[in-house]
């Protein structure tokens, strides 16, 4: 038998904390306002389907084990020139959140709305 270990709260009310902080500072930018962070190599591309505040709690607690497991899946790698190249072209907008050095960006999905209204 496996001994439990005992929740810790102050870590558990960290957490939240940091989740909620990061949270209060995530923007939406467009392409053009993160090219200089690309240029720096700064850029983080999250998944849509990775929530992007969990990701940059992760980043900033140094969760090495399930970043690694991300980084693994390619769910959250570092921006590349093929991403560059498309969000050049396309424009899209992005939620953004900073973990200094980084900038982790997340593609903003089209509102159902917009969807909706589209020919």
């Amino acid at each position: 038998m496996t001994e439990e270990k005992p929740i810790d709260t102050r870590q558990l009310e960290d957490s939240a904390e940091l989740s909620a902080r990061l949270n209060s500072e995530t923007a939406i930018l467009a392409w053009s306002e993160l090219v200089r962070h690309f240029a720096r190599g700064v850029v983080i591309h999250v998944s849509l389907e990775l929530d992007l505040v969990e990701a940059a709690a992760c980043m900033a607690r140094d969760d090495t084990q399930l970043l690694q497991t991300w980084l693994d899946g390619g769910i959250l790698r570092r921006a590349s020139d093929d991403d560059a190249r498309d969000w050049s072209s396309r424009e899209p907008e992005f939620w953004c959140v900073v973990t200094a050095p980084w900038v982790l960006v997340q593609e903003k999905r089209p509102d159902a709305c917009e969807t909706l209204a589209r020919p």
